[in-house]
C-alpha cells in the first residue's frame, strides 16, 4: 500500500470510529494480526515437521530396501554354498559307490578266475 492509501484509511477510520474509539480499535486490530501471524507460524511449523517426517520415512524406507537386498544376497550366497556342499557330498558318494562297485567287480573277476583255474586242474 502506498502512503496515500494509508492516509485515506486513517481518515475514514477517524470519521467512522471517532477519536475516542480509534485507539481501542487499533489495539484490537494489532491483537488480531498478532494471533493470525501466530497461527500462520504454527501452520508453517506443522508443515515443516510433516516434510521432515516424510523425509525420515523415505530415508528409513531406503535403508529398509537396502537391508532387504543385502539379506536376499546373503541368502542366495548361503543357498549356493549349501548347493556346493550337496554337490560335493553327491560326488563323493558317487565316487565311493564306483569304488565299491570296482572292488566287487574285482572280487567277482578273481572268483571267476579261480573257478576257471579249478576247472582246468580237474
Amino acid at each position: 500500500m502506498s502512503m496515500g492509501e494509508i492516509i485515506v484509511i486513517l481518515v475514514v477510520a477517524i470519521l467512522v470510529l471517532g477519536p475516542d474509539k480509534l485507539p481501542d480499535a487499533a489495539i484490537q486490530i494489532a491483537k488480531f494480526l498478532k494471533a493470525a501471524k501466530k497461527h500462520v507460524d504454527d501452520i508453517k511449523d506443522s508443515i515443516d515437521k510433516e516434510v521432515r517426517i516424510n523425509e525420515i520415512k523415505e530415508e528409513a524406507k531406503k535403508y529398509k530396501d537396502e537391508f532387504s537386498q543385502y539379506n536376499q544376497n546373503i541368502r542366495q550366497k548361503l543357498s549356493f554354498e549349501e548347493f556346493d556342499e550337496l554337490k560335493k557330498d553327491i560326488l563323493s558318494s558317487a565316487k565311493e559307490d564306483k569304488e565299491n562297485q570296482n572292488l566287487k567287480d574285482d572280487k567277482n573277476t578273481d572268483k571267476t578266475a579261480a573257478n576257471e583255474d579249478k576247472e582246468k586242474n580237474v
